[in-house]
């Protein structure tokens, strides 16, 4: 899944609920940049972490 993932997509890490909803900022050779709500600018090993693509925004 992570190999799909593009600039403006929305995902979470599974891992850090509390780093809230994240919007993909790059995507090279498996190194995933993310800008998430309550961490920041956080670089993702695409290897180690299956980022979940978030489809359904609340309303």
């Amino acid at each position: 899944m992570n190999t799909l993932l593009e600039p403006g997509m929305l995902v979470r890490h599974p891992g850090q609920p509390e780093w809230g909803m994240g919007q993909v900022q790059s995507n090279v050779k498996g190194r995933i940049t993310v800008n998430f709500e309550h961490a920041g600018k956080v670089l993702i090993d695409g290897g180690r972490v299956e980022l979940q693509l978030v489809l359904d925004l609340p309303h």
